[in-house]
């Protein structure tokens, strides 16, 4: 598959949208997904060009799970989340919307019935925001 270099996260990547980031480091980038599925829904990015799992290196998904790796056990603890899914869709059939490689932390909690559908309904954006400088505080720390 062709990599899209105008697709929104290569935009994100090169500074020309905003986004609430949470952690960067030389191979990846995470930031807090605007139409979150659960409270404290978070994307990881990869920096590779890759459209899809299938034409990312094996360093770049290495990098992306290390970046997991570190910041779930923080968001579990910023949010109080008793659980989280990480995910990683691949293809439209398959639920990609958005065609640069990316990995999604959903915190889960007791008692949540469902939560929401993938990329359909805008979050509020000052709690974004605020878990957003949460996040990042609690990692600059650790």
């Amino acid at each position: 598959m062709q990599y899209d270099n105008n697709n929104v996260f290569a935009k994100i990547l090169r500074g020309e949208l905003p986004s609430f980031n949470v952690y960067e480091d030389d191979k990846t980038y995470a930031m807090m997904d605007i139409m979150p599925q659960s409270k404290g829904h978070l994307l990881i990015l990869t920096k590779e060009p890759a459209p899809t799992f299938f034409e990312l290196s094996e360093e770049g998904a290495k990098a992306c799970i290390a970046t997991a790796k570190k910041i779930a056990p923080i968001l579990m603890k910023i949010t109080q989340a008793d659980g989280l899914i990480l995910t990683q869709f691949n293809h439209e059939c398959a639920g990609q919307t958005v065609f640069h490689v990316h990995y999604h932390l959903i915190p889960r909690y007791a008692g949540q019935q469902n939560v929401q559908a993938h990329a359909r309904v805008e979050g509020d954006k000052e709690e974004i925001k605020a878990l957003a400088e949460a996040l990042r505080h609690a990692l600059a720390k650790s």
